[in-house]
């Protein structure tokens, strides 16, 4: 069973966003990093301080197997991008938990509150490997 970490919520694109306060991290779930295999490329298309809208796309993960957009699950401003991930993407296979993509100042922080728990992606995830 894909791991599913329960300080955190889900978007049905297997994007996890972990908030703290107003800021939120974004990453993409290991069931996603099961589904992509091995990353070679993580390319983030915004900059800080753009303003992004929830459902837009932030940037793009490329893998052996093929390459998905990264969707922003909240409203709000682009306070962070994880640079480490430029010369090391495969932290994002190390860890997806921990190698978070973007943190966004959110507009409304109670969106995040409106993604999936970590139980209800469980139910998704499963309902996937069926």
């Amino acid at each position: 069973m894909t791991s599913v970490k329960t300080d955190r919520r889900y978007t049905k694109d297997h994007e996890w966003a972990k908030a703290d306060g107003r800021r939120v991290e974004i990453g993409i779930s290991a069931y996603a990093v099961e589904q992509l295999g091995d990353i070679t490329l993580v390319n983030l298309d915004v900059k800080e301080g753009d303003a992004i809208k929830k459902g837009a796309a932030f940037g793009t993960i490329e893998s052996v197997k093929t390459l998905s957009d990264l969707f922003s699950p909240v409203n709000g401003k682009v306070v962070k991008l994880n640079k480490e991930l430029d010369a090391k993407p495969e932290l994002v296979n190390a860890d997806c938990y921990s190698a978070w993509m973007v943190a966004i100042d959110a507009d409304e922080p109670d969106e995040v509150n409106a993604l999936l728990s970590s139980a209800d992606y469980e139910a998704l995830v499963k309902s996937l490997d069926h």
